[in-house]
């Protein structure tokens, strides 16, 4: 199974937001901010934008957490790499997948063009000067060895193993997401992920803040900031055992080992895919703070349906072979039989059967 590009991914959201009515306006710079008690005020190079709420997804360089004074402690980095879309002479010189030269790293597809490289030669003079076809050409060539001239390329970004979170994703009105909120090196292509539920955790709250439960917005730094803190970590862990030394190559082979044992697969699947991700919401039962598996359910009425169709619409869901009154928004989806559970509009569970807390008590919570 390949990959999907991020690329792609981005136009599948960018189609369903505007299918959704999202007003995207390109080009827009952020020049400004105030904010106060009440919400944030913008000032762009298209004019003044006021909001209640503000969400700064604009990237490791967010303008909006500069702006609003969110700390952003970390480490330097000590790696240049490039990844680029590019088409070379003699691709056939670069061999498809990673390899670990003594120079650094080098990986070529699985997308046709698709070229990564990695040098431990500390950070680029200057990360935001121009890319040219000849610098990303030089490090293809210094990493993997290959005579391989560029002939066209069509996309490249400049990258490092720069490691910083903030120390919180929430001041007053104004809340981080994504790259906005924590930087680190593309190793596990974990960023994606991470910001992708730092989004869906936040974007329901905040649909409840509107509705007058404000107190929903507080457990989104406690909730979201440790998973990123072990993100961090790991991503760190990565770039010491991608270094090409023999004392590395040591440790990777005990790494590699304990890969192929199965809790050692799972242990890692787990925490590059984001699934393995437990909030802690204060309940004894092992499944409270999880993400609901995406299971197959036999409806009252005999039919069939997926746990993620019936969340499509947003809200919250409760299963059960029981019936029960519940708020508006929640969907209720009675089964044929089995365990009874509460999922929140981010997918997390809420609650069970085997909860130490009473259901009432968590529809209170969340709902």
């Amino acid at each position: 199974m390949r990959p999907v590009p991020q690329e792609a991914l981005e136009k599948i959201l960018i189609a369903r937001a505007t299918e959704l009515g999202i007003d995207i306006r390109r080009g827009t710079t952020v020049e400004g901010l105030e904010r106060d008690d009440d919400g944030a005020t913008v000032q762009t190079s298209a004019g003044p934008l006021r909001a209640k709420y503000l969400v700064g997804c604009d990237g490791g360089r967010s303008r909006v957490r500069k702006l609003a004074g969110f700390e952003f402690p970390g480490t330097d980095p000590t790696i240049t790499g490039y990844q680029a879309v590019v088409e070379l002479d003699a691709p056939e010189k670069l061999a498809t997948g990673w390899h670990r030269t003594p120079r650094g790293l080098v990986a070529s597809g699985p997308t046709p063009g698709r070229v990564f490289t990695a040098e431990f030669n500390g950070p680029p003079p200057r990360r935001d000067a121009p890319i040219t076809r000849a610098e990303v050409e030089a490090a293809i060539q210094r990493v993997s060895g290959a005579d391989v001239k560029i002939l066209s390329m069509t996309m490249a970004t400049r990258w490092t193993d720069n490691a910083r979170q903030a120390t919180t994703y929430r001041m007053g009105r104004v809340f981080l997401a994504g790259d906005a909120a924590h930087v680190h090196s593309p190793f596990g292509g974990q960023g994606l992920n991470l910001g992708l539920v730092d989004a869906a955790n936040l974007g329901w709250k905040l649909a409840a803040a509107v509705k007058g439960r404000e107190h929903l917005l507080d457990s989104y730094t406690a909730e979201r900031h440790p998973v990123a803190a072990r993100v961090l970590e790991n991503t760190r862990a990565q770039v010491a055992l991608m270094r090409p030394d023999p004392l590395t190559s040591a440790l990777r082979a005990i790494v590699s080992d304990l890969m192929k044992l199965p809790a050692g697969n799972r242990y890692f699947g787990e925490m590059l895919t984001g699934v393995g991700i437990r909030y802690d919401l204060g309940d004894g039962d092992p499944l409270v703070g999880t993400l609901a598996k995406d299971q197959l359910l036999t409806l009252a009425d005999g039919s069939e349906e997926r746990l993620y169709a019936l969340m499509e619409n947003g809200g919250g869901l409760f299963i059960s072979p029981l019936e029960r009154s519940l708020p508006q928004d929640v969907h209720v989806a009675r089964t044929q039989g089995g365990p009874s559970m509460l999922v929140r509009s981010d997918g997390c569970i809420a609650w069970t059967d085997a909860s130490s807390t009473a259901l009432d008590d968590a529809l209170a919570r969340w709902f």
